[in-house]
């Protein structure tokens, strides 16, 4: 009896299992990926199953994401009814972060332009992508299924059919430094054959764990990781998945809280915590996740703070009638800091035209810049909300000191 309650409470390490690497005779990837030479041997991961397992934690990890699940629960009822203007930037800081970890960077500038069809900056567009996979993720949060994991991964591929968008991989994928072999990689994922056994296997425990939701949500977390289902954006799919999970559970119920924002702050420990789980040790990724909600929310109250500031002198600017649809397009800017006419037209529901003459009222106060953009007509930006989102990307790729 004793010795069963130790082996569901332990965690078990990885496996590893030697095969055999034909250059040339299976799907290989990479700008130096061969397609002939010797036979290599190379050494993929056996990842154990985890349903109804409970990982044994120390009483301090324990009692620390308890509180950090507090601590987004308190933040997300915080919005209350301001939930409609915080929503959208808080989901595009998240999409953000969760795509810097992967060392896609971009200006928030150039990602809401990428919204509106700008095409100048293909980190941008990705970005873009990752904001719609996880708004798809809280969309699909009452379903924890494979269906729902597939078609986070379909929305944030779906400019990128090389990487089959919505399927499992049929290839071997890996971390290192080779793009043609797997020989010799920090870590091999497993055989394509066995994901589907292995994704069932992850919904179960998703769905029937017994653990705290945070505690679930990091090791759910760093087990699909391991997994590695896809040939691409299995972390940004993954981070969508935990987005899911914590609105799943009804730790945010309003907006996505910007967890990967916390982990930016330490890739390298991020990174080094999915290296310890896969050895058998599940404290470091559930340490990680509790820290990064902590410095999520402290960062994110800072941008509220931030664009309440800006949004409040922006009534001692405007001058125009109380009547004017402009007074209605300062709160649009404040979640949509770019905007074309078209855009403005559907927020305010009125037509195209008749969106001109507040434009023109709020360039006039200096709220919003109007710049050309090629083939798509003027813009209307303003420099201070993009900024303020700017600033919180930064903050969150900063380590804390002291």
């Amino acid at each position: 009896m004793g010795g069963d309650l130790l082996s569901k409470h332990s965690w078990p390490a990885i496996g590893l299992e030697e095969l055999a690497w034909v250059p040339g005779a299976q799907a290989s990837w990479g700008v130096n990926a061969t397609r002939g030479g010797r036979t290599e041997t190379y050494r993929a991961a056996v990842v154990p199953l985890i349903e109804g397992r409970v990982p044994g934690l120390s009483e301090s990890t324990r009692l620390d994401a308890e509180e950090a699940s507090h601590e987004l629960a308190r933040f997300d009822a915080e919005l209350g009814e301001r939930v409609a203007s915080f929503a959208p930037v808080l989901l595009r800081s998240e999409a953000a972060s969760s795509s810097q970890i992967e060392n896609l960077t971009a200006s928030a500038r150039a990602i809401f332009s990428a919204e509106l069809g700008v095409r100048r900056s293909r980190n941008a567009e990705e970005i873009a992508a990752n904001t719609r996979a996880m708004q798809a993720a809280l969309e699909l949060a009452d379903s924890l299924s494979a269906e729902a994991i597939m078609e986070m991964h379909r929305v944030l591929m779906s400019g990128q059919p090389q990487h089959t968008p919505g399927q499992w991989r049929d290839q071997a994928v890996w971390i290192g430094t080779r793009s043609d072999s797997p020989a010799g990689a920090a870590y091999v994922a497993p055989v394509h054959e066995r994901i589907p056994e292995l994704v069932t296997d992850l919904v179960q425990y998703m769905n029937g764990s017994t653990a705290s939701p945070l505690v679930t949500v990091a090791v759910a977390h760093a087990q699909f990781e391991t997994i590695h289902p896809f040939t691409d954006g299995n972390g940004r799919t993954g981070r969508a998945l935990a987005q899911a999970m914590l609105r799943h559970w009804g730790i945010t119920r309003n907006v996505a809280v910007p967890v990967s924002a916390g982990l930016l702050a330490d890739v390298n420990g991020y990174h080094a915590a999915l290296d310890a789980y896969r050895a058998g040790d599940v404290e470091p990724i559930v340490q990680k996740f509790s820290a990064a909600s902590f410095r999520a929310v402290a960062n994110a109250r800072r941008l509220v703070a931030d664009i309440d500031r800006i949004r409040s002198e922006w009534d001692a600017r405007l001058t125009v009638r109380k009547n004017s649809n402009a007074w209605k397009l300062l709160d649009v800017l404040a979640r949509r800091p770019v905007l074309d006419s078209a855009t403005a037209a559907a927020e305010l529901g009125v037509q195209q035209p008749n969106v001109y003459p507040p434009l023109r009222a709020l360039t006039d106060a200096g709220i919003v810049k109007s710049k050309a953009e090629h083939k798509l007509g003027p813009f209307w930006r303003s420099d201070e909300v993009l900024a303020a989102i700017d600033a919180f990307a930064e903050r969150a790729g900063r380590r804390p000191t002291g």
